[in-house]
């Protein structure tokens, strides 16, 4: 099949919907089908550079759900998308994330194609969902499949549309690049015990109160070290959250490639995730549960669609420093629990393999396909 993938976010801008999308488009051109990327350009793209990844439109960044989504920008965007379909002719035509009124809005406009949805998202309310609703409304109706990454995501979109049929295909991931067995950074192979957090520095992703938290970690365990990985305008905003006395005891990475993101995971001892909400699924998770390590994630919806309390981790009270901190120092006093815990979770994170994912998709592809005729 010709398939294209179409959405306002992707990479360089890092999450979970880039890390779907590539992903998949990885899977598919794998096993023999023709996958190409539809995405806006964010100036510098380096790394994600290649002849099937087409960039139309400027990357433009705003606040939403406290978080940052985007959206593309271009005077001739419609021109050049229209024409673009018209030239390629592909066989299916797969929105990621939210049908915005920028590219995935004019790869359905202008599809020939039969067309497919993920929806990635949990929000507590849409306002553009309801300004847009009726432009998307009739989009809605040319959609061909609706997928959501998880109950969480799909349960959000029912609240603005009638939808009818949505099968559920969770996020995936690359067993082989996440695994135990990858050596450590080998600066902080000197520390112990080491959390890790991996995210961008936005209000819903909780770093805060992980901050807040580590105070009392320390208190109990001197030597613990916190691993931050991520970037984000609000870093000077977070350190003000660490106390005088244990800012030898927080470590600030910044970005990370992605080719040395795995490192990061097998160089810890616990994964935490405090995550106060908004989360359909939790492609971090399932990161830390491929790489064999014990997680600590705040009890929210989308959290517990992957992980099991007291089976791969521990979950803990949403924006509570004061729990956090409890099952953190509760975790550490339990060596052989966290290597249960690791073992139980690296099992999971088997059956949610990239290659496993990818087949449900392109099956539910060749079912509506040859349901529709």
């Amino acid at each position: 099949m010709k398939i294209l993938l179409v959405s306002d976010i992707f990479y360089p801008h890092t999450g979970g919907i880039s890390e779907h999308i590539f992903n998949l488009w990885k899977n598919f051109n794998l096993v023999g089908h023709n996958a190409k990327i539809l995405a806006p350009s964010y100036g510098r793209n380096y790394p994600y550079v290649d002849e099937s990844i087409i960039r139309m439109g400027r990357a433009i960044k705003f606040p939403k759900n406290r978080s940052f989504s985007v959206m593309s920008f271009g005077l001739t965007l419609p021109w050049q998308v229209r024409h673009f379909l018209e030239t390629e002719k592909f066989d299916v035509i797969h929105i990621h994330g939210a049908i915005a009124p920028t590219l995935p809005y004019l790869a359905l406009k202008y599809s020939n194609a039969k067309n497919f949805v993920t929806f990635h998202s949990a929000y507590e309310e849409s306002f553009g969902y309801v300004l847009w609703e009726p432009v998307l409304e009739q989009y809605f109706r040319r959609i061909d499949g609706m997928i959501a990454v998880s109950t969480v995501a799909r349960d959000c979109v029912k609240r603005y549309f009638q939808i009818g049929e949505c099968r559920i295909i969770p996020n995936g991931i690359d067993s082989e690049r996440f695994r135990p067995d990858i050596p450590e950074i080998e600066e902080f192979k000197k520390y112990s015990p080491k959390i890790l957090f991996v995210g961008r520095f936005e209000p819903r992703k909780g770093l805060k109160y992980l901050l807040m938290a580590f105070p009392e970690v320390v208190k109990v365990f001197p030597s613990a070290k916190l691993i931050v990985v991520g970037e984000g305008f609000l870093e000077h905003y977070y350190r003000r959250y660490i106390e005088e006395h244990i800012k030898e005891n927080v470590i600030f990475v910044g970005y990370v490639r992605p080719e040395d993101l795995p490192r990061y995971y097998a160089s810890c001892d616990i994964y935490c995730s405090p995550a106060t909400g908004a989360e359909s699924f939790g492609i971090v998770l399932l990161e830390a549960m491929a790489s064999g390590k014990p997680i600590i994630a705040s009890d929210i919806p989308g959290y517990r669609t992957i992980l099991t309390d007291g089976v791969e981790g521990l979950f803990f009270e949403p924006m509570n420093s004061n729990a956090l901190a409890e099952k953190i120092v509760y975790l550490l006093k339990r060596p052989e629990l966290m290597k249960k815990m690791g073992l139980a979770g690296r099992e999971k994170a088997k059956r949610y393999d990239w290659k496993i994912v990818a087949k449900q998709v392109i099956d539910f592809y060749q079912e509506v396909c040859h349901r529709q005729g």
